[in-house]
């Protein structure tokens, strides 16, 4: 056992005789002075970049460019009225962010409150009454009966002016 023990540390010996230091480092050396001695380089400043300008978008009252445009004959051309506009001043309601040809009628419903049309489009069925808007270009609700949702869109026609375009939403059979 104890000749093991002998021989064991004879080898750890032998090991760490091995690793000792004879300072031949001198190539480590020169490249060491040689990288100190190079020139220095120079950092960049940041970038200066300009303010954010704010976009104010303007052209929310005509018509959106995903949309076709309105077939208006020009024989029997309408002149629009100046006296027509969208109030501008009147708060949005939710449906009005979506086209008017998303939507379709699936029925009514009625109570002593009035009449009220159930409309599919925009993710849900919505209920509807007479004097809500619904569409992109300011269509306010004017009847509503069993068959049909009348609607009047106040669209503008070229010159300035505004038209009031009535349009029917009919009730969507079971198919």
């Amino acid at each position: 056992m104890k000749a093991v023990f002998v021989a064991g540390l004879a080898a750890c010996m032998l090991v760490l005789a091995g690793c000792g230091g004879n300072g031949d480092f001198a190539d480590l050396d020169a490249f060491m002075a040689e990288v100190k001695a190079r020139p220095k380089g120079k950092i960049e400043p940041i970038p200066r970049f300009a303010p954010y300008q704010a976009f104010s978008y303007e052209a929310a009252s005509l018509r959106s460019p995903f949309q076709p445009p309105i077939k208006i004959e020009l024989v029997n051309r309408q002149k629009g009225s100046r006296l027509i506009k969208p109030d501008t001043t009147r708060v949005k309601q939710f449906l009005e962010g979506f086209n008017i040809e998303d939507f379709e009628m699936v029925g009514t419903l009625g109570n002593a409150g009035g009449r009220f049309a159930l409309m599919r489009g925009a993710g849900g069925v919505h209920r509807l009454k007479v004097g809500d808007y619904l569409g992109r270009n300011d269509g306010r609700i004017i009847a509503i009966s069993d068959a049909q949702v009348d609607v009047v869109e106040i669209v503008p026609d070229g010159d300035g002016g505004w038209l009031e375009r009535p349009r029917t939403i009919p009730l969507k059979e079971r198919s």
